[in-house]
């Protein structure tokens, strides 16, 4: 430690914290993250050489304003949305999709998008959700299945962000839930960089659950949503690494910044539950980490997954020193099943070591 550093109050650390989080907790924080809290339909700016990105407001903007008025039950929750969702006229085909699937590569905006119509739609935030695909399984894990159901039911909408399928008992329950939430007449929204027919494709024996997979598909009229990742458009290229002495001088001179060594930080991650990973980041302006190496197995990498989505959302930024973050995942991570996960992961940790790029002293 260098003697300036040493004048400072030393930072906190990730490794030091085991958060406990009550299950009230979990329900309550079903809405979009801090970083989408003032993001609206008209805030999106569409690349204007992507029709789809267009298209997508108007379709969402018309989803939004059905979902107005008492909360649907019995024959009456099919009203508006279900005739709009209906892919043949209302007297032949009663039962049209109860949601909608925001299908698109990293960075086009499918996030800003569904907190836009968490926001856009006319109803109280108690009677609207907005959560991770991993939130909702943690959700369930905390509540058991039938009180995640009554939880749910009266809610008008439920949106579930990065959804994806990696393991064949989430493809069961997530079915089942969703299921039971439509019968309940809560209407759908979720984004994946996956077509719902496709969920399971390459993680295990999707062709075994095959009749899960398509149930989920049914629930969902695919939206399509084409474009480049706005996260590096027109943006310069990420900061390199830095050395362990400036990443830990940065972090002394910064109120509320972490630091920690990445090797320990992983070691501590796996001692601590997923769910929990939004609280073991409470209050932190930064995180500072040093000698960040390549992830040696895939488990390890899966948690790291998680933490990266949590800073993002909270908008933390990352300050490192030793591999750069597109050198985190081998190539076989990034050939594998759990592919997109891990590029989402490198796209966001790029932004946030942009915006901690100004924690150190030039």
């Amino acid at each position: 430690m260098t003697e300036a550093a040493s004048t400072e109050a030393a930072p906190a650390s990730l490794c030091a914290r085991e958060p406990h989080v009550p299950a009230d907790r979990l329900v309550a924080e079903m809405v979009p993250p801090p970083r989408f809290d003032s993001v609206r339909f008209d805030t999106y700016i569409p690349d204007p050489n992507q029709p789809s990105q267009i298209d997508a407001v108007k379709v969402l903007s018309s989803f939004a304003e059905g979902l107005g008025g008492a909360h649907a039950t019995g024959a009456g929750k099919r009203s508006a949305l279900g005739r709009w969702f209906a892919r043949t006229p209302k007297s032949t085909a009663p039962s049209g999709p109860r949601g909608v699937y925001l299908d698109g590569g990293y960075g086009v905006g499918k996030t800003h998008l569904l907190a836009s119509l968490w926001h856009a739609t006319p109803a109280e935030p108690g009677l609207k959700a907005f959560g991770t695909f991993v939130e909702l399984t943690n959700l369930v894990g905390a509540l058991g299945f039938q009180q995640t159901v009554r939880t749910l039911s009266g809610h008008r909408l439920l949106c579930i962000d990065e959804f994806e399928l990696d393991d064949p008992g989430d493809t069961v329950l997530v079915s089942s839930l969703l299921s039971r939430l439509v019968e309940a007449g809560v209407a759908l929204a979720a984004t994946s960089n996956t077509l719902p027919g496709k969920l399971g494709e390459g993680r295990f024996a999707a062709a075994d659950f095959l009749r899960e997979i398509q149930g989920l598909s049914a629930h969902f009229r695919p939206l399509r949503i084409d474009g480049e990742d706005y996260r590096h458009r027109g943006l310069p290229e990420a900061p390199a690494p830095y050395s362990d002495e400036q990443v830990t001088k940065a972090a002394y001179a910064t109120p509320g910044a972490s630091l920690d060594d990445f090797p320990h930080l992983l070691d501590h991650l796996a001692k601590v539950h997923p769910s929990r990973y939004g609280a073991l980041t409470d209050d932190l302006t930064a995180v500072c980490l040093t000698d960040v190496q390549a992830i040696p197995d895939q488990s390890t990498a899966l948690r790291l997954v998680v933490l990266a989505d949590r800073l993002y959302d909270r908008e933390v930024p990352v300050l490192a020193s030793g591999l750069p973050f597109d050198r985190l995942f081998s190539e076989e991570m990034l050939n594998g099943g759990y592919r997109k996960k891990y590029f989402r992961a490198i796209s966001r940790l790029t932004a946030l070591a942009r915006d901690a790029k100004g924690l150190v002293e030039q």
